[in-house]
């Protein structure tokens, strides 16, 4: 059988969270905020809506850093040498 040209394989929400090792949740938010492009949110005429996540978008997927960024030239504070 012939491959479909242009047809990517998308994930469900639980499958991303298994394959990134984060709770559903998160996928969800990062979903809505973008974070993997091409995802869709379908919205069935009954039951709950739901995200599909090309492949491509998770294997792409880089987590952000939480907190805020050091400051340019800002060193870590040195361990103490003590008795």
């Amino acid at each position: 059988m012939a491959k479909k040209k242009g047809v990517e394989k998308m994930l469900s929400v639980q499958e991303v969270a298994s394959k990134l090792n984060k709770p559903p949740s998160s996928i969800r938010i990062w979903a809505a905020k973008g974070r993997f492009p091409g995802a869709e949110r379908i919205e069935p005429e009954y039951g709950v809506p739901y995200w599909l996540i090309p492949q491509s978008a998770v294997d792409n997927f880089e987590e952000r850093a939480v907190g805020r960024p050091p400051k340019p030239g800002a060193a870590r504070p040195r361990k103490k040498k003590g008795p």
